[in-house]
């Protein structure tokens, strides 16, 4: 009998098999230095990480939702403020301006990318009255429309705080590094992520000094000196131990990221030779039931965080559960809009305020897309999918 194939969602142990020795050696000399909280480690990833996003700074944080939560402190947001984000997104982006006593202002997002829309951006700023801040998220690892944000924040004269968690080493339409261009980029090192820690762990990038020594400040609880305090902050410290690790695996970035890019270019393949359109052809046009993510144009580049596919909404849990049985793993990202949280009840929100990011909760599902996959188990994967979708013409598309 032949042995199940079997594909989890992530495979972390695959990426650890490789760089083994270095992770020992790195953790190693931390330990023998006994200099666990910031010092050497942290500066030298946080010039690292500058570097590579092509910015001036970046400041190293306990976790990916505290660079955000950092980063809307030292722009100065406070109760009663408002900051647009998209509601289609991972909690953090909201639940960190709500935090702060602002209000989260939810926008839609572009159905072809799943990133916010920046004329539902305009729509939302249109009515607001205490605007502070823009927060789009660069979602599944591909870049928003910058330069249409940036252009809606010189007019509205507000900030642009970059949720770049899910985008390291990605790049807009002009080919410029996530991170770069709004006021503050947000990265998260959850282990999930690109470039995943051995637990939490954020940082934020900018170009503007005065902000870097804020945040710097605000991560040891606003103080500078030490236990001189002229401002709150909060704890949120990158161990040293976290930031020897991601030294060591950010110089193999670039090559996974080429890996995913490969898997993602085969998924992209079968799927068409299916009957498959890309995202930029919607569900309701008819043809096979299946919409791939729509591939970045150069010199943009997509580092494929997420492989996101879409189907109708009548089927797309039954799929989930026909992957489930044949042994591969997959996720809802994200399967309720941050609009139709409970805890965000209180903004009046119903079903039907922003249909594409609605849509998008009841369509989508991620598929494995990590580089140390086999070309045995991604055709698995996509041969199990073909076969599901294309077994079913569900009334309801």
């Amino acid at each position: 009998m032949a042995e199940k194939t079997t594909v989890p969602l992530l495979d972390l142990k695959a990426q650890y098999a490789t760089i083994r020795d270095e992770i020992a050696e790195a953790m190693e000399e931390v330990i023998e230095s006994q200099w666990f909280i910031m010092g050497p480690n942290v500066k030298s990833l946080e010039d690292d990480i500058a570097s590579y996003c092509n910015t001036k700074f970046a400041i190293g944080c306990a976790s990916g939702t505290d660079a955000i939560l950092l980063a809307l402190m030292a722009i100065g947001i406070e109760p009663g403020d408002e900051v647009i984000c998209p509601s289609y997104t991972f909690f953090a982006t909201g639940g960190c301006i709500h935090r702060l006593g602002a209000k989260p202002v939810f926008a839609d997002i572009d159905p072809v990318t799943y990133n916010m829309d920046p004329a539902s951006v305009r729509e939302a700023a249109s009515k607001c009255k205490r605007l502070k801040a823009i927060m789009p998220v660069h979602l599944f690892g591909q870049a928003v429309d910058m330069d249409a944000m940036l252009k809606l924040g010189e007019e509205l004269n507000v900030p642009i705080i970059e949720d770049a968690a899910q985008a390291i080493g990605t790049e807009d339409s002009q080919g410029i590094r996530t991170g770069s261009r709004g006021t503050v980029g947000c990265f998260s090192f959850f282990p999930s992520k690109n470039l995943g820690a051995f637990g939490d762990g954020g940082i934020c990038t900018m170009n503007d000094e005065r902000l870097a020594g804020l945040i710097g400040i605000l991560r040891v609880h606003g103080g500078k000196p030490k236990y001189y305090h002229k401002i709150v902050g909060v704890n949120s410290r990158l161990d040293a131990l976290q930031a020897a690790i991601l030294r060591v695996k950010l110089k193999y970035l670039d090559s996974w990221t080429a890996g995913r890019q490969e898997n993602a270019a085969a998924y992209d393949r079968i799927f068409a030779e299916a009957g498959a359109a890309t995202s930029a052809t919607p569900l309701h046009e008819g043809g096979f039931p299946l919409r791939t993510p729509q591939p970045a144009s150069r010199p943009a580049r997509h580092i494929y965080n997420q492989y996101v596919i879409r189907v109708p909404a009548a089927i797309r849990d039954e799929l989930r559960d026909e992957l489930k049985d044949r042994g591969v793993g997959t996720e809802v990202y994200y399967p309720v809009p941050l609009h139709l949280q409970e805890c965000f009840a209180y903004l009046g929100h119903s079903r039907g305020d922003l249909p594409h990011s609605e849509q998008a909760a009841d369509q989508t599902i991620a598929l494995p897309i990590y580089p140390e996959l086999t070309d045995e188990q991604i055709n698995h994967v996509a041969r199990t999918v073909v076969s599901f979708v294309g077994s079913r013409n569900p009334a309801a598309v």
